[in-house]
């Protein structure tokens, strides 16, 4: 279980080997169809290409279709480079995380969450993509590990219920979860860090995370940087649905989670979305979505730096047409 292998955490963070006895393994090929994926240049270790996906959108926000190769420049560091690869396909296989806050803060939107998402998974699912749900609040739980199953989705969203916490209980009788932080504790950063570093960094191809939450983070082991970095190690898309009930928060008074969270986005080639606690501007989020990682276009290219030194590279695609590329703010060169 997720929540066994996250109270392994602390004690594993110490000695500087993180979740080396987690029971989130990968599953052997013949139950995990990611076997497919594999013809997708992407960038690895041990393949020396830098694997880019990314939508291009005009000045009112419309993406834009039916680009080409000689449309685009790139740049590593403010070198530019060779495009060697290029596509325009837009039903590539797609990996695909949902996190879902399920924290105090979240009582009174839950509900519109799970409908909103569940629709969302059985409208954007593809034969050949997966998913998974995680939900988080004093701990992180994997609700659905790897499946193509709509139904199976929908009904790890409908398991999730809000954990305030229960001070006076006592952790881990009859199977329960062990806390890892503070009892009334969301451990965000920790969602996103073990959802990239667990699930998504050894997945092929187009990967994206969507994430459900106020942006409020308390009590994680993972600081925000870490989570940003591996993300960006698992060459993940982050989105975040900012849905935040103010009301909770007695207003905007004690609120700031959307600052957090728009780093996060930006860095990985994502973006964040308000919504509040409207359900029409939830669905209209996950069609925006939706949208986006349908129409994605990816691009790749052998860097110029060879050095196998484990720096951050900083990446831009530029369209000479002037329209906005949304892609991710760089990769990190690897160290063998």
């Amino acid at each position: 279980m997720f929540t066994r292998s996250l109270a392994r955490f602390a004690l594993v963070l110490s000695v500087c080997v993180l979740f080396s006895g987690l029971a989130l393994t990968q599953q052997a090929p013949a139950e995990q169809p990611t076997g497919q994926q594999e013809e997708l240049p992407t960038f690895r270790a041990n393949v020396n290409v830098v694997n880019l996906f990314f939508n291009v959108k005009d000045k009112r926000g419309a993406l834009v279709p039916n680009l080409s190769k000689d449309d685009f420049e790139v740049f590593e560091d403010g070198k530019q480079q060779t495009i060697k690869y290029f596509s325009a396909e837009t039903n590539q296989p797609l990996t695909l995380g949902i996190l879902i806050d399920t924290s105090a803060s979240q009582q009174r939107v839950l509900p519109m969450e799970q409908e909103v998402g569940s629709a969302f998974l059985k409208e954007v699912l593809n034969p050949k993509d997966l998913a998974f749900v995680i939900n988080f609040d004093i701990n992180v739980e994997l609700q659905q590990d790897f499946t193509n199953s709509a139904r199976d989705l929908r009904e790890a969203l409908l398991r999730v219920k809000i954990n305030a916490g229960s001070p006076g209980g006592i952790p881990g009788i009859g199977g329960g979860p062990v806390p890892v932080s503070n009892p009334r504790g969301t451990l965000l950063y920790d969602a996103i860090f073990l959802a990239a570093d667990e699930k998504l960094k050894n997945e092929v191809g187009r990967k994206a995370m969507i994430i459900l939450t106020d942006g409020e983070d308390q009590g994680s082991q993972m600081t925000l940087k870490r989570a940003v970095e591996a993300a960006q190690k698992a060459d993940t898309i982050v989105y975040v649905l900012l849905i935040a009930d103010r009301g909770f928060y007695y207003g905007s008074m004690g609120y700031s989670g959307d600052r957090d969270m728009k780093s996060v986005t930006e860095q990985t080639g994502g973006r964040l979305i308000e919504v509040g606690n409207k359900y029409e501007k939830v669905k209209q989020a996950f069609d925006q979505i939706a949208a986006e990682l349908r129409s994605q276009y990816s691009l790749g290219y052998t860097p110029t730096n060879a050095a196998r030194d484990g720096t951050f590279r900083r990446v831009e695609i530029h369209s000479k047409s002037g329209s906005h590329v949304q892609t991710r703010k760089g990769y990190y060169a690897p160290t063998r």
